[in-house]
């Protein structure tokens, strides 16, 4: 999962696989979009490669690329069940309903008027003030 990870932040090799979602291109007709030198696409093909997003076959001296879907379906459905998954309701705190706050975030207003600089912190304050300038 890393290597895809790694693949996929950067900007070149994502345009890369948008690319070739239109279908297989030679290595020529793809490094011909991009500004870089012949060995910094060789490395982003490499990359690619090693994260499966993409498969090669040679035809004579030409490299041409496809795009890997497979890799592609895996890791949307390993996203989606990432981002799906509901709270467990029996975890502290949680009541099952992700929309609904949970009894450590309503107590926390009440505690906070004890707080320093609040009215009742600031009214135990006064007093000292006083007594320190009697003495």
């Amino acid at each position: 999962m890393d290597a895809l990870f790694k693949a996929l932040a950067d900007p070149t090799r994502r345009e890369i696989l948008r690319i070739l979602r239109d279908g297989e291109r030679s290595a020529g007709a793809l490094a011909a979009r991009f500004e870089v030198s012949a060995p910094s696409m060789s490395h982003h093909f490499s990359v690619l490669m090693g994260a499966q997003l993409i498969s090669a076959r040679r035809d004579g001296q030409q490299i041409f690329y496809t795009l890997n879907t497979t890799v592609f379906q895996d890791v949307m459905a390993s996203v989606l069940d990432l981002i799906s998954r509901e709270p467990n309701p029996t975890s502290p705190g949680g009541d099952g309903d992700p929309h609904l706050p949970s009894a450590q975030t309503e107590a926390r207003p009440s505690s906070s008027s004890s707080a320093p600089g609040s009215a009742s912190g600031a009214a135990r304050a006064g007093p000292r003030r006083e007594a320190k300038g009697r003495s």
